[in-house]
């Protein structure tokens, strides 16, 4: 009994400081639309270490609602029952999550199982905030092209699986149907590749 009773206090300290205020959510809102509408240009969710709440949580703590499926994937599950009870948003799996966050890489095989909408209806893809380890200075160096990038644009990232930008390539093949990432940093710098966005690997 005494285990249950700690579980559920972590759960309901977590939600107390999960739980954004107006004027936070809409920070963060706005700073994912800035990651998307900017790509490849570092954003900031602004964060609390105090809060002990990982920055890669924030889009989906800020977006999500009862008609949007959430998935949640971290090593410590009490995270996934803290988004759960702050947005009341259903808890999904891959195949049907409109908003995704991950601690660490998803698999080729996950990304390409994460709905990615239709021509008529786009707006069905997924966003998904994936968890690297930093969004300057990495070793994974990409090139980026295409609407909101002025000319080229290169960034150098972190902790970035290395199947991820081939399975990406799958995942927004069929344009304007695909998928729209974030990755973010453990300090809350945030690089958004929009499905419009033409990502390019340079080699070393």
């Amino acid at each position: 009994m005494t285990g249950v009773l700690d579980v559920d206090r972590t759960v309901a300290e977590r939600v107390a400081r999960a739980n954004l205020l107006p004027d936070d959510a809409q920070r963060v809102f706005r700073a994912v639309l800035d990651a998307l509408s900017r790509p490849g240009q570092v954003q900031r969710l602004a964060t609390d270490p105090a809060s002990e709440l990982p920055p890669v949580l924030l889009p989906v703590l800020a977006l999500a609602d009862l008609g949007t499926g959430v998935y949640v994937r971290h090593e410590d599950p009490h995270w996934v029952d803290v988004v759960r009870v702050v947005t009341n948003a259903p808890i999904a799996d891959l195949g049907s999550a409109r908003l995704v966050a991950a601690e660490g890489t998803l698999s080729a095989t996950e990304l390409a199982a994460l709905p990615r909408g239709s021509a008529s209806a786009p707006e069905h893809g997924a966003l998904v905030a994936l968890a690297v380890s930093d969004v300057d200075g990495g070793a994974t160096r990409w090139q980026l092209s295409g609407p909101g990038v002025p000319g080229e644009l290169r960034v150098s990232l972190a902790g970035v699986g290395s199947d991820l930008l081939a399975a990406r390539d799958v995942a927004v093949a069929g344009y304007p149907a695909g998928i729209d990432l974030l990755l973010v940093a453990p300090d809350g710098r945030m690089v958004g590749l929009p499905r419009t966005t033409a990502v390019t690997e340079l080699e070393d």
